[in-house]
């Protein structure tokens, strides 16, 4: 009489363990590096998620960025990403140029969000002042397959040139190429970020800068509509005069299919509802706009997202 009433309880507790599993929800926000804007905005989302998805529990990784969170994206270990539209629009078609062997036909996506615009900072002491100028010099491009290296690659194609024209290419993220400009153990280095990156800032304080400008005529040799004339305002950095025509490059927030459709609803409606919140994280986020979300979507959105946009009546 006793194995049986037994095996209901371990029956029971196994039923009971079922369903406390299925109630927990991971979220993890892949972002990018800590001294980006990624990251910040990273945090905020989880606090966000925090509180909006009281079952979940939100995490937040500090990554390469755009190529690295769309290869974790398809591989499941994540549930949210930042990333470039240039690279999102890469890994679905899948450039193996870009960093994808194979279509990452997985993702899906979420939100346009705001844009990033391409810093080109020199040292003043480099004398670079255009991007010929940076020929044989010492040049921090992002770190490896990261949206900014591709950006690097994409802007230097425009002006007629390439790595090979570089006299040291240093392949860094943000943080460290800042650094080694402090040093003065690196010319130059472009920072693809929304205005205001704490990057720039710290440099900008440390030495003397110049930002280069990429002028439309180069945006139009890159041949990608993702690529678009726009400016750094004039007083955005400490030291830099006037505005500085440069590039915008969209970014989104991607998912993949793997999500449930009501945790993807969730997370959408929870980020409009407290863009207050992640413009206290960064101004960056002051550009995120509920109407702008679908826009340009390089890939299918997820159901999810989907559902969030026909109630608020921004899709049919």
């Amino acid at each position: 009489m006793i194995k049986p009433y037994r095996s209901l309880l371990v029956l029971a507790a196994g039923a009971l363990f079922a369903v406390s599993a299925q109630a927990q929800q991971f979220i993890n926000v892949l972002t990018g590096g800590t001294s980006g804007v990624y990251y910040p905005l990273g945090v905020s989302l989880t606090q966000i998620y925090g509180k909006a998805l009281p079952s979940a529990k939100s995490t937040v990784q500090s990554t390469k960025a755009s190529a690295e969170n769309l290869n974790l994206l398809q591989a499941g270990r994540g549930e949210i990403a930042f990333t470039l539209g240039d690279a999102l629009s890469d890994a679905w078609k899948g450039d193996e140029e870009a960093g994808f062997k194979t279509p990452l036909n997985k993702l899906r996506g979420v939100a346009a969000i705001y844009s990033n615009y391409i810093h080109l900072v020199a040292s003043a002491d480099s004398g670079i002042k255009t991007l010929a100028d940076l020929k044989g010099k010492r040049v921090a491009v992002g770190a490896p397959k990261s949206g900014t290296e591709l950006n690097t690659r994409a802007i230097l194609k425009g002006a007629g040139m390439s790595y090979k024209d570089l006299g040291k290419v240093e392949y860094l993220p943000f943080g460290e190429s800042v650094e080694l400009m402090k040093n003065r153990q690196l010319d130059a280095t472009l920072i693809s970020a929304g205005l205001g990156v704490a990057a720039v800032r710290d440099l900008s304080t440390a030495v003397k800068i110049v930002i280069v400008p990429i002028t439309p005529d180069v945006i139009g040799k890159i041949g990608d509509a993702a690529y678009q004339p726009a400016a750094i305002p004039a007083g955005t950095y400490e030291g830099q005069g006037g505005e500085v025509a440069t590039v915008a490059i969209q970014n989104f927030l991607a998912t993949h299919e793997g999500v449930p459709a009501d945790t993807v609803y969730a997370m959408t409606k929870a980020m409009y509802d407290n863009l207050d919140l992640m413009a206290a994280a960064h101004a960056a986020a002051k550009a995120i706009r509920k109407e702008n979300g679908p826009k340009g979507m390089p890939l299918p959105l997820h159901p999810g997202a989907e559902k969030y946009y026909r109630e608020a009546g921004l899709i049919k």
